[in-house]
């Protein structure tokens, strides 16, 4: 009979009170209150993972999962509460450093499109509400650019997330009406500078003035004069806006743009596009 115990580590697993785990070694990251409480107002029992120990000496040293501890302590209002952990009995620091050290050295990060796709499978409504929205447009959701396709996943989520179902839609409705499908105009930093002009102007942002002035540039020639204009999509919005304001009566000011937290912070997730293929510069 073949002998697979080369291929199964030589673990237990044991219930253990937080009060009696030690973590914070030297080779670990410093503890990040602020990953404590984002994990906090998303906590979720079935999202607890085994926490890894190496027991030295009598003493039970975490080398992964202090976050973890930390989060269950914080919830539950007690150091008393165990959790599960899995113990190694036959380490030494440098073996828990190097475990440590190595641990993510071939796991793949999900991307956007997989977690959301994941969602929509578990049914979670956020996720199906983009969704249907985003096919109200005749568009679609996928892993990759196309005709038709948004692959800006996770900008799509921070917008809904941040400002709401109607800045999303209205941010949809403008992109479609502008660029009418063009390819490039789904991408991330295009939604989100969109957005950024949906929050800062709200009504005072006229959509048909947008389609004509903004829709007037080809989003190759929008991207040219973002970068000109600074970084991200917050670049985009500047470059849009000085196109709405071209020759209109009244004009939105730049400085409402870059007022609150539109501008303190750019809260969007900028995903790695493609970049744009050069084409003519039309006359202005």
């Amino acid at each position: 009979m073949q002998d697979f115990s080369r291929f199964v580590p030589n673990v237990h697993f044991e219930q253990i009170p937080i009060k009696n785990l030690v973590s914070n070694q030297e080779y670990q990251r410093p503890l990040s209150q602020a990953q404590v409480e984002k994990a906090i107002e998303d906590f979720d029992l079935n999202q607890i993972n085994p926490v890894k120990v190496s027991r030295r000496d009598g003493v039970n040293y975490v080398f992964n999962g202090q976050h973890t501890i930390e989060i269950v302590a914080t919830v539950s209002g007690s150091r008393e509460t165990p959790v599960w952990c899995m113990i190694y009995d036959s380490l030494d620091y440098k073996n828990e450093a190097d475990i440590f050290a190595n641990q993510m050295k071939h796991v793949r990060p999900l991307k956007p499109y997989e977690i959301f796709m994941a969602n929509i499978e578990a049914g979670n409504e956020q996720q199906l509400v983009i969704k249907r929205l985003v096919e109200s447009y005749s568009l679609s959701i996928g892993p990759t650019k196309a005709y038709g396709m948004i692959c800006a996943v996770a900008t799509l989520e921070r917008i809904y997330t941040k400002y709401g179902y109607h800045v999303l839609d209205r941010t949809l409705r403008l992109c479609v009406g502008t660029w009418e499908g063009d390819i490039d105009s789904l991408g991330a930093n295009v939604l989100a500078g969109v957005a950024k002009m949906v929050v800062a102007f709200g009504d005072q942002l006229r959509d048909e003035t947008f389609k004509e002035k903004v829709g007037f540039m080809s989003v190759r020639q929008l991207s040219r004069i973002a970068k000109e204009r600074g970084a991200g999509s917050l670049g985009y919005a500047e470059a849009m806006l000085v196109a709405y304001n071209r020759k209109c009566k009244y004009t939105l000011r730049m400085t409402k743009l870059h007022s609150g937290k539109v501008a303190v912070e750019d809260d969007f997730v900028e995903e790695n596009e493609e970049p744009l293929a050069d084409d003519p510069v039309l006359e202005e």
